[in-house]
């Protein structure tokens, strides 16, 4: 086990690493949408890549996971199996609306296991990003 701070050393490494290896500007938070963004998460057992609608409005929010979800069988051409959730709720106890891929029997502070992670991590961030592109237009007019 490790202790709380190499922990942190070794998640900065971790994402250092991914920087390096698959230099890149990502979309991320630039979705142009308030509190809809891109999100890469690795923790000690997967690695995940989601979207996540976190609008306070309900309405709102479920109105861009109805879109996005209208489009369920396009979406799983450019990423795969995925996963979705109208009300999941975060740690926090915030609310939100979310859709991912995972990576099981991966970690962050498993080295062996980081070149995995990151190609997991690229494959899938490029399929929404294209996705996104794709229909942008359609996904924003709410």
């Amino acid at each position: 086990m490790f202790s709380k701070q190499e922990a942190q050393q070794l998640k900065k490494e971790f994402w250092t690493a991914f920087g390096k290896s698959f230099p890149r500007k990502w979309l991320l938070y630039d979705t142009k949408i308030k509190d809809m963004s891109f999100k890469f998460n690795a923790d000690n057992k997967k690695a995940e890549v989601s979207l996540d609608i976190e609008m306070k409005d309900e309405i709102f929010r479920n109105a861009y996971y109805e879109k996005i979800w209208s489009l369920e069988d396009i979406l799983k051409d450019f990423i795969g199996d995925f996963q979705k959730e109208e009300f999941f709720t975060l740690d926090n106890g915030k609310v939100i609306s979310k859709i991912w891929v995972e990576k099981h029997d991966v970690s962050v502070f498993n080295k062996n296991t980081w070149q995995e992670i990151f190609e997991f991590f690229w494959d899938k961030m490029d399929g929404f990003e294209r996705f996104y592109y794709e229909y942008e237009d359609f996904i924003k007019d709410v």
